[in-house]
């Protein structure tokens, strides 16, 4: 193993690690027993590939453009489901970033991404698994490597706590915010901070107090 490849998977390592730990918080936040109700994060995935292609496009009948900011977004969602998927092993944490972190890091070269999005699907619905290998491939056709995969996840992550701290399970939460979604605030409010700021997570939730219209 090259010595950038190996620095490149022990950084990898270190982000999947904190995001497994952020993953463990966010469903704890939802459900303390979160580990023991069943949720089936696999039908997530899927569903999240659905959505992704009509994003992506694929209809042949008619002219599309790639929204490529939205297809990742759908990635980082995936990545979500997919963190909650590889949690519910018996593995440890260790165990599991290290695996994910060579797995990001062995996409299969598939130049199409309608042919990897359905490889990452399939796994999910014929195996209930998440297929990383697949979830590399896409995010290499989207121009998304791991740095802008852990930014934005750790943004995703956090206005989900927010959302949960302000009604989202009671129906009360305000999703449109002045005439934007909460989605497209805080895809405004990363690109304004530093995401490798050891605060970023605090202040990214800092700065969606003061969008939040409530």
């Amino acid at each position: 193993m090259s010595e950038q490849l190996s620095n490149a998977l022990s950084k990898a390592e270190k982000q999947i690690s904190q995001m497994l730990t952020m993953q463990d918080a966010m469903n704890s936040r939802v459900s303390d027993t979160w580990r023991e109700n069943g949720y089936e994060w696999y039908r997530a995935i899927w569903v999240e590939c659905a959505e992704m292609l009509d994003h992506h496009g694929w209809k042949w009948w008619k002219h599309q453009e790639i929204d490529i900011a939205q297809v990742q977004l759908e990635l980082v969602d995936i990545f979500h489901f997919g963190l909650s998927l590889r949690l519910m092993s018996n593995d440890s944490a260790e165990f599991i970033a290290r695996d994910l972190a060579k797995e990001l890091h062995q996409g299969t070269g598939e130049s199409d991404f309608k042919v990897v999005l359905e490889n990452l699907a399939s796994a999910a619905v014929t195996d209930k698994t998440f297929d990383a290998k697949a979830l590399a491939d896409c995010m290499s056709l989207m121009n998304m490597d791991l740095d802008e995969l852990f930014k934005q996840y750790v943004g995703k992550n956090t206005l989900n706590f927010f959302r949960q701290d302000h009604g989202y399970k009671e129906g009360s939460y305000i999703k449109e915010w002045h005439g934007e979604e909460d989605n497209e605030v805080l895809a405004k409010l990363v690109s304004t901070l530093d995401a490798g700021a050891d605060d970023f997570q605090q202040q990214l939730y800092k700065a969606l107090e003061e969008k939040y219209p409530a």
